[in-house]
């Protein structure tokens, strides 16, 4: 089984790319959330995997955090969610809402997940309140969004230097989980590149 990928990402789409590995591209389907944060084409990636093999196929499912394929492998023991349906639920809403919909039992915002009606969100509720990981700390979010930028080809000093702007600026109520926080750090990086080429 194959457990997590490092190599080059040649291809991407918003539902799939492709990362070759010593010659070998391998088709990753991942949520469609972190198609915005893939660097260009030509670069190296790295991805934690779950390989789901059935009936003589063999699919493999790639994300950026070991969170969030903790959270697909949950929503994998769900009677009636097979592995697209809970690509699809990663793709449709972040970590943390996902888990605080859960908490509360927020019906209504699970609903807004394409594809998912009033009976399977309630299920959720019902088989996941007690599986799920904890939410995320800010410190953990830090750590791992600071992993994410240095798997994306970003200097570590650099990165944690934009991190902790964005980092700041998230203790004021804005950025809580590791998709908003990551977006918010690139926009720090893009700004100081275009600063250092003037």
């Amino acid at each position: 089984m194959i457990g997590s990928l490092r190599g080059k990402l040649i291809y991407k789409k918003p539902d799939h790319i492709i990362v070759e590995v010593c010659g070998v591209g391998y088709h990753i389907n991942v949520p469609l959330n972190i198609f915005s944060i893939l660097p260009e084409e030509g670069n190296d990636v790295f991805f934690q995997i779950y390989t789901h093999v059935r009936e003589g196929s063999l699919q493999l499912y790639g994300f950026t955090s070991e969170n969030e394929k903790k959270i697909f492998l949950t929503l994998l023991g769900i009677t009636g969610i097979g592995p697209k349906m809970a690509l699809n639920i990663l793709s449709g809403i972040s970590h943390n809402d996902l888990l605080h919909a859960i908490e509360t039992e927020d019906v209504a915002m699970l609903c807004r997940i394409p594809g998912l009606g009033k009976k399977t969100a309630h299920r959720l509720i019902l088989e996941l309140r007690e599986k799920l990981p904890a939410k995320e700390t800010k410190d953990r979010t830090f750590e791992d969004t600071l992993s994410a930028l240095i798997n994306l080809g970003y200097k570590k000093s650099v990165a944690q230097e934009s991190l902790e702007k964005a980092y700041r600026k998230s203790a004021s109520g804005g950025y809580n989980d590791i998709e908003k926080l990551l977006k918010e750090a690139l926009k720090y990086l893009t700004g100081e590149v275009i600063e250092k080429n003037r």
